[in-house]
């Protein structure tokens, strides 16, 4: 299932008022996370500039990898790093994403954030999760030609067969695919 398939589709998220809500359903959506390395990025994780950004993200078995962060995400992440200090724990929790009560937000806070901004969009809340965000990243990617090499690596995965998993060729993809064949009269 691909996330917000119609125009606009990214409404629901950019009428959140919470810019650390924002951030939250954008990265997997924009970077590919799973919801388990959103909430375990610090904010010495993110490194902004006034035109590029990096994350650096910790995967399966904490192997790091650094990533680019679009420009979509990054404006609400400067967002949220400016009103993050007003938050309870924000001088003593190196976590980027807090829960009101200043700890790090935890897997099922966020599910349950992701849950309320789809409700909000009159999606069916109990089948949108952060990670249908990750399959939508990598459907992005692959069907605008990404090299799957590429796609693999943005997602922390060693393996290619673990990007079929996120993939689903349609009927108009394995057409396009044929037409790239010469044909010889």
């Amino acid at each position: 299932m691909v996330l917000f398939r119609r125009p606009g589709r990214y409404a629901a998220i950019a009428a959140r008022t919470a810019p650390r809500d924002r951030v939250l359903a954008l990265l997997p959506l924009y970077a590919g996370l799973r919801v388990s390395e959103t909430v375990a990025l610090d904010v010495d994780d993110v490194r902004l500039s006034a035109r590029k950004g990096t994350l650096r993200v910790r995967g399966k078995g904490g192997k790091p990898r650094d990533l680019p962060i679009h420009a979509q995400p990054r404006t609400d992440l400067q967002a949220w790093l400016d009103e993050r200090p007003d938050w309870p724990g924000a001088g003593t929790s190196p976590a980027l994403l807090l829960n009101r009560r200043g700890r790090r937000l935890s897997v099922r806070g966020a599910s349950d954030i992701i849950r309320s901004i789809a409700a909000e969009a009159n999606l069916d809340e109990e089948h949108i999760t952060a990670h249908i965000g990750r399959h939508t990243f990598a459907t992005t990617l692959v069907r605008g030609g990404t090299d799957l090499v590429t796609v693999a690596d943005m997602l922390g995965h060693v393996r290619l067969d673990t990007v079929r998993l996120y993939t689903h060729s349609t009927v108009a993809d394995r057409e396009r695919a044929l037409n790239l064949l010469p044909y010889d009269r």
